[in-house]
């Protein structure tokens, strides 16, 4: 099977199975998307979402939370995965985005990624899911997925990843992708034991194949 086979079946797969893919991060404006997508960082979306309507609560625009200190904001994200820093990131972000963009998010990607706590793939998460940015944000299960079908070989990080990607699904797909292979690896194509005989894309992965001929060579 060729590379381009394996994109067009996976592709075509998705298309006809998911066509609504979405975050599964709760909210309610590019603020509260931009938040969520920090904490998220090496935490679940399950437990950001059982932590943010708290948070938000006390502290639901830019504003409010650029007039709180680390100190304050941490109570509310204990619970979350490196709250320390998270918390610190969290209030210089929100001071930085007062001062310097009115309290909006800006939608230009450099600029999202000189606020403190906003990374390359955050900032590609925001743009993505608010302005349908043509961009691949590249998580632990991205990674993980794309190299273990085949969209990638060897990729040694995730910008190696990520511009593979961008450069063999079309561009439009690109926010829609994302979510795919997130969803994909989140229930599917699960880190220790992925549900192969229940994968849909199965046909076109590599290491199902590889698998299927260890054990008919083992069978002989």
């Amino acid at each position: 099977m060729t590379l381009k086979e394996r994109y067009a079946g996976v592709i075509d797969w998705f298309e006809r199975h998911m066509p609504v893919a979405e975050s599964e991060l709760n909210y309610g404006s590019p603020y509260e998307l931009l938040v969520a997508v920090i904490l998220s960082a090496q935490c679940t979306d399950k437990r950001v979402n059982m932590t943010t309507p708290a948070l938000f609560e006390a502290f639901p625009t830019p504003q409010r939370m650029a007039e709180a200190t680390a100190e304050e904001i941490y109570p509310y994200i204990r619970s979350i995965s490196y709250p320390n820093n998270k918390a610190k990131n969290l209030a210089a972000m929100a001071r930085m985005l007062c001062a310097e963009f009115g309290g909006e998010v800006p939608s230009d990607l450099k600029e999202l990624q000189r606020l403190p706590g906003v990374g390359r793939k955050t900032a590609n998460v925001v743009g993505a899911v608010i302005w349908q940015k043509e961009v691949m944000p590249v998580d632990t299960h991205v990674f993980r997925v794309s190299n273990r079908i085949g969209l990638t070989y060897r990729s040694k990080t995730p910008l190696q990843t990520e511009l593979t990607l961008e450069k063999h699904i079309p561009s439009p797909l690109l926010p829609t992708a994302h979510h795919w292979l997130i969803l994909h690896g989140r229930y599917v194509c699960t880190a220790r034991a992925p549900k192969c005989a229940e994968c849909g894309i199965a046909p076109w992965c590599r290491k199902f194949a590889d698998d299927a001929k260890r054990n008919e060579r083992g069978s002989r």
